[in-house]
């Protein structure tokens, strides 16, 4: 089974020598490294597992500075382990040539994160009635009493389709069709839509419900294919510096408002000291008034 590891840079559209109109999903992958093959005979099932992603020794935490102490490897960002496959070596690199234009894939990935989301848009239930008086519920689910109650109608079932959290679950999408790749720039290119927000981690298999493998796809112009992926990674990498930018100038913000606010009450303070010092004399000097007019 062919496999590797990449994230998700973004959508292109593009043309095929035939004129027809194509989606293109773009997938970074740096080469992959083979971390270890577990065994029938010493782990109980047959697996590899694959790292991806470079990081510093210093981001990660003891249990995984052991891990890969262990196996004498460099420490990566996301490791995944395949059930059932077999055929690498400790250490090999599978690079993204691995993959032919015109070979089926499965995409898999952790969809976009909608939050607490109505039962309409999560279960795509209808709406309610719109006019005749209807009032506010137009987006409500309705009942979920079932059975003739006592204690069936006491409890919600498993599995009752409700409000709730949607997205951000695990999704493989199947039978993606492989455009082409550049061994140069870590790239490949998937017809279709892969699940995922930008940058998101996504693995690519070998599909297991169809193994033919079609004819290759030629895209019209190449140079202008490279040209949009190109301009999708100036973009999201001006996205990221604004982020950055606005991030920073929010901090910055917040630490002049701090420090007008510590002055603020330090000048409050000041005042508030003052007037009491003032009115201690204004006091005393009365005082002392009152005094001079009792002696005489």
């Amino acid at each position: 089974m062919k496999m590797i590891l990449g994230r998700k840079i973004g959508m292109i559209q593009s043309f095929l020598e035939d004129g027809t109109k194509i989606p293109v999903t773009v997938i970074h992958a740096e080469p992959n490294v083979v971390l270890e093959n577990k065994t029938k005979e010493k782990n109980g099932y047959v697996a590899t597992k694959i790292a991806y992603g470079k990081i510093e020794e210093k981001k990660l935490n003891k249990p995984q500075k052991g891990y890969f102490k262990k196996l004498k490897a460099e420490p990566h960002k996301y490791t995944k382990e395949l059930r059932d496959v077999s055929g690498y070596n400790v250490g090999d690199k599978i690079l993204v040539d691995v993959f032919n234009s015109g070979d089926k894939v499965d995409a898999q990935g952790i969809t976009k994160g909608k939050g607490f989301t109505g039962a309409i848009k999560r279960w795509n239930f209808k709406v309610g009635p719109l006019g005749h008086g209807a009032g506010y519920p137009h987006r409500y689910q309705g009942s979920i009493s079932f059975g003739r109650g006592g204690s069936q109608g006491q409890r919600v079932p498993k599995g009752q389709r409700m409000s709730g959290h949607y997205g951000h679950e695990l999704v493989t999408i199947s039978n993606l069709t492989v455009i082409g790749t550049e061994v140069e720039k870590n790239l490949i290119l998937i017809k279709g839509s892969v699940p995922g927000p930008v940058n998101s981690l996504i693995l690519l298999k070998t599909t297991v419900k169809r193994k033919k493998q079609v004819n290759p796809l030629k895209l019209s112009d190449p140079e202008a294919v490279a040209k949009a992926i190109k301009e999708k990674e100036e973009q999201a990498r001006l996205a990221q510096e604004a982020k950055k930018a606005e991030a920073h100038q929010k901090a910055e913000a917040e630490k002049e408002a701090r420090k007008q606010e510590m002055i603020a009450k330090q000048k409050a303070a000041e005042e508030k000291q003052h007037a009491q010092q003032e009115a201690k004399a204004e006091a005393a000097e009365n005082k002392t008034d009152e005094k001079k007019e009792g002696d005489k």
